[in-house]
């Protein structure tokens, strides 16, 4: 892929965690402008917490997050909006009493008019055609893959610079693994979003990286090339 990307996004020295309990030690890391950064490591590890903190819905104990020039320490959730970031949790999170169209609404709730909004809704049918028809259905009577598709709509409504993807492969049917990933490198490849995605399935998200972040215990054990990953018998062994 061979991207240099400058910094959108950057960590420094990130502390923080639930109550008394620290999850994140010390956590350092970059996401380049359109560039995919797979975010790997076990159950516990921090991943989910690191994605929530930079999204401003956990405080920071210590260190920063920055994108580009400004510093976003104690900035909440619809300022980081605003600014270009958007976060899609893990669970393909809709509502499912909600239509389909309703949902992209809610997705665009920080947009300012009408017309922002219908603009974003066209780019979500542009970008997952499939969802035309569905329009004026439930959420909740969606497949697997087609609430996937529309918690990422959601998450575009804003038209954000970077993105935060928590295992948009969770709960999915093996088949449709590759297919929600595949989603998410078009966003790249097509808008030159930048993503930052957690992923427990490790062989297929490093074929869509540029680069991974091994989390382990909080801390970050490992940074490099997707390729590296692969290379590297100790973490092959483990991750792989």
């Amino acid at each position: 892929m061979g991207k240099t990307p400058r910094a959108l996004l950057t960590v420094r020295d990130l502390v923080t965690g639930y109550g008394k309990k620290q999850v994140l030690n010390a956590v350092s890391l970059e996401v380049g402008a359109a560039e995919i950064v797979a975010l790997i490591g076990h159950n516990g590890a921090g991943k989910s917490t690191l994605l929530k903190v930079i999204f401003g819905m956990l405080p920071i104990w210590t260190g920063e997050v920055g994108l580009e020039e400004r510093n976003f320490r104690g900035v909440g959730p619809t300022e980081m909006l605003r600014s270009g970031v958007a976060y899609v949790p893990q669970g393909n999170r809709v509502f499912t009493e909600m239509t389909v169209r309703e949902n992209l609404e809610m997705g665009g709730v920080t947009l300012r008019g009408k017309e922002q909004v219908k603009h974003g809704i066209e780019r979500a049918i542009v970008l997952f055609p499939a969802l035309a028809p569905l329009m004026r259905r439930r959420a909740g009577s969606l497949s697997g893959g087609e609430k996937q598709m529309l918690a990422l709509s959601m998450g575009l409504m804003t038209k954000p610079r970077l993105l935060l993807l928590d295992e948009p492969s969770l709960g999915l049917a093996p088949p449709l693994v590759s297919q929600a990933l595949g989603y998410t490198h078009s966003l790249n490849e097509r808008d030159g979003v930048a993503i930052l995605i957690v992923e427990q399935k490790v062989r297929e998200v490093i074929k869509i990286a540029d680069r991974v972040i091994v989390l382990r215990n909080g801390r970050v054990t490992f940074q490099g090339p997707a390729p590296d990953l692969r290379n590297d018998y100790r973490l092959r062994e483990v991750y792989l």
